[in-house]
């Protein structure tokens, strides 16, 4: 079982649920869905279509992080869902797990649009998807973690992810 913890992140739609379930099961690790870390007024305020502000994101990031490192405390290591957009939000979650591995879900604007008009989310609405581009930073050279496509199926995303952390290749 890995020791590394891994954040599965990117922009909504990109299945980082669905993906992370897949590999915290394939792996051994405990699954997390960070939205379930949400502040109700985050997630009230998401569904009105607001995006969240930095200052709305630090407690959720916080209780991520803290949910790591408490994981951690009881040897669990966890595999757990968190959008990171920006390298600021991924320098606070490192802040409590510095060893943190990301796992980047990447895909085209357009395919992600496309999926996410086939499906219902409870408080993230559609319409969020342009502020989210807009705010996502890619993964720095410096930062620990690969990029992984989501074109193929999961379970394809999922081959090539393993794949890509056993090699510590950068994108798979």
């Amino acid at each position: 079982m890995s020791q590394t913890p891994l954040i599965i992140m990117g922009v909504q739609g990109t299945g980082k649920s669905t993906v992370g379930r897949a590999l915290a099961d394939r792996l051994g690790l405990s699954f997390i869905d960070g939205d379930d870390l949400h502040l109700a007024a985050n997630k009230e305020k998401m569904a009105s279509g607001t995006p969240l502000t930095d200052e709305d994101r630090e407690p959720w990031l916080d209780a991520i992080g803290r949910t790591i490192a408490s994981e951690r405390e009881k040897g669990v290591t966890c595999a757990i869902v968190c959008s990171a957009l920006k390298r600021r939000y991924r320098d606070q979650l490192r802040t409590y797990a510095p060893d943190v591995k990301f796992v980047h879900l990447s895909g085209s604007q357009d395919l992600i649009a496309k999926r996410i008009a086939h499906r219902r989310h409870e408080y993230m609405p559609a319409s969020l998807l342009d502020s989210q581009f807009a705010t996502l930073e890619q993964l720095g050279d410096d930062e620990s973690g690969i990029i992984a496509s989501i074109e193929p199926p999961v379970h394809d995303v999922v081959q090539n992810i393993l794949r890509g952390l056993e090699e510590d290749a950068r994108t798979c």
